[in-house]
């Protein structure tokens, strides 16, 4: 029988004498390699030695990111095998969340797979920690006065959450270090503080609060006179009194020299400044020029058409224009023949209630989900000229013999080419591609390890242009602090290839405008 870690039981985390041989080792004389394994060992709940943390971790962080037990540094990761039953069920989906399953399930049997010791005596990890499986037994753990208060709050202990709570406990009151949950499951942190137990998001990947919380271009105070030779000669070397301000490379700010005296700029390292570029309009050979009508969209332009920078990342809410000015770009930079083409692509994850499996082609299947493209591409390559009625144009058609689908859009043409792929992201996986302006809309909506897979495929000579809004996530797997697109952003901020600019003011309508600052 297992015994708490009070007073009365101290003892058993005092008999292991001194600090012992490495693990996955042999240890030596025959005594140690034959002493009896103390009360718990067998079911992992005494951590290894008594330095480092207990980190349990939820089935969700694994699913998240398969490379999170080796981000623990020198503490104890405890996995309960109800985790393992729980990633037996997503190891067959054809899905990242199935590849990481199986991922996962790789990395821990070359772990333990590497060792003639028990599972739950744990292995090495990386950082000089230890990895070990815990193993939850309803009978013996009712002998411990807390995991029966517990079963007294959460009775159905066939639920695996519940037991994953329940081994959390175990390891707290065994072990003399502390005990802590990690989980993505905001209900299931709510049950782990109700019963006493630490817990916390994995934070691997977060960003942190003020990099989502604020969209305003940072201020670098300058001279007047500095600023008026920056505006003729397009670029300034920053004299300022003091420090200069911390400011990542490729970023945009804006230069001051009061209130009203402002000009926007890029950063371009060693304290050097220059002038966005950026045409009167993107032009759009046979259809609709697109002009920028504010402050992010001219930085946003400026990104994009810049042949130096191939990473651009965009924050902006509702109706702020990311899609339609970053296919504007797209379009006039491949039909200005710098590259060989145009691939839009969105995440595939709905907002609300599903409607089933959608009949018809792989086309058919795709079309509602990327029927916004397709909005922003007709409004831009569909020559602004008075049309015939509605009505008309079905009369005529049907006087034709044919029907309304046979009606072709402006951008069928530029399809039947190739110049413009229009695809869903989940067949990206293994590709590459070289010499495309690819544009990822709704990347808020991917992984880190999603948008590592996305970043990974592109080129020589190709820009990716990952847009998004991080507070409008249908994921449950991410939030605004934890999805792929804030993740690139975080990571690849500061490279001399890559930009990010914030979209703010809405251009869609005044409704637009106010619903998303006010609802």
């Amino acid at each position: 029988m297992i015994q708490p870690n009070d007073s009365s039981q101290s003892s058993l985390l005092d008999t292991r004498g001194p600090a012992k041989a490495p693990l996955g080792r042999s240890p030596k004389g025959a005594a140690q390699a034959t002493r009896k394994p103390r009360p718990g060992e067998l079911s992992g709940v005494i951590a290894p030695h008594k330095s480092g943390k207990n980190f349990l971790l939820d089935t969700n962080v694994l699913l998240h990111d398969p490379g999170s037990i080796q981000r623990f540094a020198d503490n104890h990761i405890c996995l309960p095998v109800d985790v393992l039953s729980e990633l037996d069920k997503f190891k067959n989906e054809q899905s990242e969340r199935g590849a990481n399953a199986r991922a996962i399930h790789r990395t821990l049997t070359a772990l333990f797979g590497h060792t003639e010791c028990p599972v739950t005596e744990g292995v090495p990890t990386e950082g000089g920690g230890t990895l070990r499986l815990v193993i939850f037994d309803p009978k013996e753990a009712q002998k411990v006065g807390a995991v029966r208060q517990f079963h007294r709050v959460f009775p159905e202990l066939d639920r695996v959450d519940h037991r994953i709570l329940a081994c959390a406990l175990l390891v707290k009151e065994f072990n003399a270090s502390p005990a802590i949950l990690v989980t993505k499951d905001l209900n299931m942190q709510l049950k782990a503080r109700a019963v006493g137990i630490r817990c916390q998001d994995y934070l691997n990947d977060k960003v942190e609060v003020k990099e989502v919380a604020n969209y305003e271009y940072l201020r670098i105070p300058v001279l007047p006179n500095d600023l008026q030779r920056f505006a003729s000669s397009g670029e300034m070397r920053w004299e300022g009194e003091g420090e200069q301000p911390e400011v990542a490379l490729n970023q945009y700010v804006l230069l001051s020299a009061g209130d009203k005296k402002t000009m926007p700029a890029r950063y371009l390292g060693e304290g050097r400044y220059v002038r966005l570029r950026v045409p009167e309009a993107l032009r759009i050979p046979g259809g609709n020029n697109l002009k920028p009508v504010n402050l992010g969209q001219q930085c946003f332009v400026d990104a994009m058409l810049n042949p130096e920078i191939s990473l651009v990342t965009c924050y902006g809410q509702a109706g702020t224009g990311k899609t339609l000015v970053g296919v504007a770009a797209g379009l006039s930079e491949v039909l200005a023949r710098n590259f060989n083409g145009l691939t839009v692509s969105r995440p595939i994850v709905a907002m609300g209630e599903g409607v089933g499996f959608l009949p018809g082609s792989l086309d058919d299947k795709m079309k509602p989900w990327l029927q916004p493209i397709y909005d922003a591409l007709d409004l831009l390559l569909r020559p602004d000229k008075p049309q015939a009625p509605r009505r008309k144009q079905k009369t005529a058609s049907k006087e034709a013999g044919g029907n309304e689908s046979d009606l072709s859009k402006p951008y069928d043409h530029l399809l039947q080419q190739g110049l413009i792929e229009i695809e869903a992201l989940c067949y990206i996986r293994g590709r590459s591609i070289p010499n495309r302006f690819f544009i990822l809309d709704e990347a808020q909506q991917l992984t880190p390890l999603e948008a590592k897979t996305v970043v990974t495929r592109i080129s020589r000579g190709s820009k990716l242009v990952l847009i998004g809004d991080p507070a409008q996530i249908d994921n449950p797997y991410v939030d605004s602090r934890s999805n792929g697109l804030v993740y690139t952003r975080k990571r690849m901020k500061g490279q001399p290839f890559a930009a990010h600019v914030f979209l703010t003011k809405g251009e869609r309508s005044a409704l637009a405008e106010a619903g998303a600052q006010l609802m």
